[in-house]
This record gives C-alpha cells, sequence and structure tokens, in this order.
C-alpha cells in the first residue's frame, strides 16, 4: 500500500505492467499497477481533486497544476514544482495539442 497526497503527485509514466510515480519533491516511487488501473482510481477515489490529473496519451498522467511549459513542435511538456524541481518530459504533437486546448478550455 502507497498512499501520497494527491497535490504531491507531479506525473504518472507506464512501465508495462507498473507504473512510476514522481512527487513535486523529486522523489519516485514503482508500484505494481498499470496506468488504466490508476486512472481509474484516480477518478473513482479523488472525485473532485482527480479532475486535476490528465492522461496524455498511452503512457503518461500529469498533474496539471504542475504545468510549466508546452512545446507542441518540439515534442516536449515541462512541469515544474515552482522551487527546484523540474521534470521535462516527452509526449506526441496531437497529445500536447489536445493537453493545450483542455488547459485553454479551463482558463476561460
Amino acid at each position: 500500500m502507497l498512499r501520497i497526497a494527491s497535490g504531491n503527485i507531479m506525473y504518472i509514466t507506464a512501465d508495462g505492467n507498473y507504473s512510476s510515480i514522481m512527487q513535486s519533491n523529486g522523489e519516485g516511487k514503482y508500484v505494481v499497477q498499470q496506468l488504466g488501473t490508476i486512472e481509474r482510481m484516480i477518478g473513482h477515489q479523488l472525485r473532485e481533486t482527480g479532475e486535476n490529473f490528465i492522461r496524455i496519451g498511452k503512457s503518461l498522467i500529469i498533474n496539471k497544476q504542475y504545468i510549466y511549459y508546452i512545446n507542441i513542435s518540439k515534442q516536449q511538456l515541462v512541469l515544474s514544482n515552482g522551487h527546484s524541481n523540474q521534470n521535462q518530459l516527452a509526449a506526441s504533437k496531437e497529445a500536447l495539442r489536445q493537453l493545450k486546448e483542455i488547459i485553454d478550455k479551463s482558463i476561460v
């Protein structure tokens, strides 16, 4: 069993039947859960807070509170805790376009 405050999760990546959870303090945890299972758990257990998490492509769930920079042409997404921890992730152009649309809609 692993308990992490949802606000401390920056992103979750898939690795076959396992997933890696990266926290805002830079600490990573490896769990024996597929990303789809974690996605369902987030929706079921976190309810409103779960809306902060967005699935990007097949292998990534991000916490939109940590989005710092999106560069669609370079297929680059940067998440930051606003202090010392910054993570650069790769995603497809289409996934980043969809993410940008979601962010733009939530700002309006």
